[in-house]
């Protein structure tokens, strides 16, 4: 199997979400569970069923972690001699050439990925446009709403 790239930030707040879904939401589930399961008729039970339901999604989440752990390669951002180069783990400085406004983005592993975070998968488009270019570099981006122009403003590997 391929092991997929990871920041060692974006592993860091994995194993938190991990820690805390096995340490405060499964006691509490469980908890809640035999709480329903004392109002009797589990058949008709709505509280029953939501626990239950709750319980599936914190496992299955559980199960995604754990395997997304074990199946990356932490990379530490700050020990990249990049030289400059946009590559997995830079932050960027981009500015949008078609509207002037300024964005900032981290590259990082598709499990962490959160766009409202500014950080991007490695193999969204506009990651894997901007790889291997420098500070300076005007990039198009074709992206499923249109291409884009952006101008790299600075990488940094923080």
């Amino acid at each position: 199997m391929k092991r997929m790239p990871l920041t060692l930030n974006g592993a860091e707040r994995l194993r938190t979400e991990l820690k805390r879904l096995k340490t405060e939401e499964r006691p509490r589930i469980i908890q809640a569970i035999a709480e329903a399961r004392s109002h009797g008729d589990l058949s008709e039970n709505a509280e029953y069923h939501a626990a239950r339901e709750q319980q599936s999604f914190c496992e299955g989440r559980i199960k995604d972690i754990e395997g997304h752990l074990a199946n990356s390669e932490i990379i530490d951002v700050t020990r990249l001699a990049a030289g400059g180069k946009v590559v997995f783990g830079a932050t960027l400085e981009l500015e949008d050439q078609d509207g002037g406004n300024g964005v900032v983005y981290q590259i990082v592993g598709d499990a962490e990925a959160d766009i409202k975070s500014g950080r991007i998968a490695v193999s969204s488009p506009i990651a894997r446009a901007l790889v291997g270019k420098s500070q300076g570099d005007i990039v198009d981006v074709v992206a499923p709403s249109g291409t884009r122009t952006y101008e790299i403003v600075t990488v940094k590997y923080v």
